[in-house]
């Protein structure tokens, strides 16, 4: 098994808030869809040749936003305080700062609350 994940799914009520929040926070812009149910999507930059893992985020039937189950853990790049630093002028609330991991070598996380209600994790090594 390569990856652990190879999809991930992020739950939005309103779709244009919860686009405009990632693209503001990770300045990228995601690519619009419809996935073979008729919900709307939003995909995040993924190159599949790379082997690189992808995801979404989605708004319709079953997309139900919540602070509990499982968490999600985003790539921050290089520097996860630049990208914390976007969360809350974005609409988001950081509920945990960058905190070092435990373990050699492992980076570092913090946790966020995103424009839709979704507690997420970012990692980054720096």
């Amino acid at each position: 098994m390569a990856h652990a994940v190879n999809w991930f799914e992020i739950p939005a009520t309103d779709f244009a808030r919860a686009k405009k929040f990632y693209e503001s926070i990770f300045g990228a812009e995601l690519q619009m869809g419809v996935d073979p149910s008729g919900r709307q999507t939003a995909m995040f930059p993924v190159d599949w040749q790379k082997g690189e893992v992808g995801g979404n985020i989605a708004a319709g039937e079953g997309c139900v936003p919540s602070t509990d189950g499982t968490i999600v853990f985003l790539n921050a790049g290089p520097n996860l305080a630049k990208v914390l630093a976007r969360v809350e002028p974005a609409g988001g609330k950081v509920i945990q700062p960058k905190t070092r991991l435990p373990m050699e070598g492992a980076g570092y996380i913090a946790f966020l609350v995103d424009s839709e209600g979704n507690r997420i994790g970012l990692h980054s090594y720096e």
